[in-house]
């Protein structure tokens, strides 16, 4: 198919230009496009018929993956493929590395932004949930100028919905390293290589002075819900030494309150079980990356 009469295409060179070209149309008329790889699928079907399109591609502002006092702010235009090539993302930001290194296919990679991911939310999206699992924050910009930062697990509601107000931006994501040592990782299960996920699963933590965990933060993707967080798997780690039995009780508590949907790609049982299996996978590598043990 056909995207339906765009009227007119602005691309600007800053974030100012931008702003200003939205708020020249009513709310919804007008669409920011990042890397194209969500959006310009639904233009085709005309499930989105924006009047203006405003690509982001020129805006070198929203590029890029800079420390931050202790964190990283992660440019909404910055690419995948920088993400997935940016060896300074270990520790308690490994996970962001182990999503974007198998996000759709080398195309997508090399196009797709985690600026767009987040904001697009789709139900089956493996950035939204790293970002969620690791404590990310939002920065959004109004056309008038003013700035908020706003929670991933608030910014992301459910799929294809978002906090962010039709005349606001995504200028860029941060995460905080939180005290003590941390580690992260994610991994996804999809019907072939790099495909959509299934499941996928983020697990963060962080280790005490006895090498128990302090805190811990467990996403979901690939259910109804989208993007959420699995607090029974959380609460059940938080205390443990990361022991293969006390991760196995975790993610068998994860797995049974699990809102998990049956789908010609796998019924409510393989669903629990991938919860199960890639959760025990994904918070044993978690761990080991708070420990210094693994990279």
């Amino acid at each position: 198919m056909f995207p339906a009469n765009i009227e007119q295409y602005v691309r600007p060179q800053s974030v100012a230009e931008a702003l200003a070209a939205c708020a020249g149309y009513d709310a919804g008329e007008a669409m920011f496009i990042a890397g194209g790889q969500s959006l310009m699928q639904a233009m085709k079907s005309r499930m989105a018929r924006p009047r203006c399109l405003i690509d982001l591609q020129a805006i070198s502002e929203l590029k890029g993956i800079c420390p931050d006092e202790g964190a990283f702010h992660i440019g909404a235009m910055t690419r995948y493929v920088s993400i997935a090539n940016d060896e300074r993302l270990t520790g308690y930001f490994a996970a962001l590395r182990d999503a974007a290194q198998h996000v759709g296919d080398r195309q997508v990679r090399n196009r797709g932004t985690i600026g767009g991911s987040c904001c697009w939310n789709y139900v089956a999206s493996c950035l939204p949930a790293v970002v969620m699992g690791l404590g990310g924050e939002m920065k959004l910009q109004a056309a008038d100028g003013s700035q908020r930062s706003v929670a991933a697990e608030d910014f992301l509601i459910a799929p294809l919905e978002t906090a962010r107000a039709d005349d606001e931006m995504l200028l860029a994501i941060r995460i905080p390293q939180p005290a003590g040592r941390g580690g992260s990782a994610y991994k996804k299960w999809g019907l072939v290589k790099d495909a959509l996920p299934v499941v996928g699963v983020c697990v963060a933590v962080t280790l005490d002075s006895n090498d128990r965990c302090a805190t811990a933060r467990v996403t979901l993707a690939g259910l109804s819900a989208g993007a959420h967080r699995a607090t029974a798997a959380e609460q059940a780690l938080v205390g443990t030494a990361g022991d293969a039995a006390a991760i196995a009780q975790a993610f068998d508590a994860a797995a049974n309150a699990a809102d998990a949907q049956g789908d010609k790609w796998a019924d409510v049982a393989y669903r629990q079980n991938l919860i199960r299996t890639l959760g025990q996978e994904v918070a044993t590598s978690a761990f080991a990356r708070a420990a210094g043990r693994q990279e």
